[in-house]
């Protein structure tokens, strides 16, 4: 009987470690290239679900991006649904081969990404305040590029391992003015 706990506790550990690798959407199309998409104004409206997927929260984004050789700033302003806003300023650096580090005040440490055809994939820890406590949750973030002007993303959050929920964001650029 100890040998069937063991076995199931394998393979439910080796089951919740099995994820996509980016290079499964290296043929997609079109390519997203993020300084080319994250290049001027953008609006993004998302939601976020708790773990039974009921929506907690919604929200619109405006972001101001740009870029200065392999530095991209996106400024991006949070207004919620409760009336609230935020503003969260990420730095992005180009390493080459389709990997990207991130900076941001709320972010623990440095967020990972790697691109490979229409996809990217993050990795960070965030700071999250909830209530009069702060959090650090982590993110597996994937953004998909539908065309020139639009790109979705779901993004699950987790803490030790458990997943706390998910936000979904639909990302639309703007026309150059």
């Amino acid at each position: 009987m100890k040998r069937f706990w063991l076995i199931l506790v394998a393979v439910f550990g080796l089951w919740g470690c099995s994820s996509v690798n980016v290079d499964h959407y290296r043929a997609e199309q079109p390519v997203l290239e993020l300084r080319d998409y994250f290049d001027g104004t953008l609006d993004a409206w998302g939601m976020f679900q708790d773990r039974s997927g009921k929506v907690v929260k919604r929200f619109h984004v405006v972001i101001e991006a740009s870029w200065q050789g392999a530095v991209g700033t996106l400024d991006e302003r949070f207004t919620y649904s409760d009336g609230s806003t935020q503003r969260r300023v990420w730095t992005l650096t180009r390493l080459g081969e389709g990997r990207y580090t991130g900076r941001a005040d709320e972010v623990v440490g440095v967020a990972s990404g790697e691109a490979a055809g229409n996809a990217l994939r993050w990795r960070y820890v965030l700071a999250l305040p909830v209530d009069d406590k702060v959090y650090n949750v982590d993110f597996d973030d994937w953004m998909f590029l539908m065309d020139d002007k639009v790109m979705l993303n779901r993004s699950v959050m987790s803490k030790f391992g458990f997943r706390l929920g998910e936000v979904t964001l639909s990302f639309v650029k703007r026309a150059p003015q």
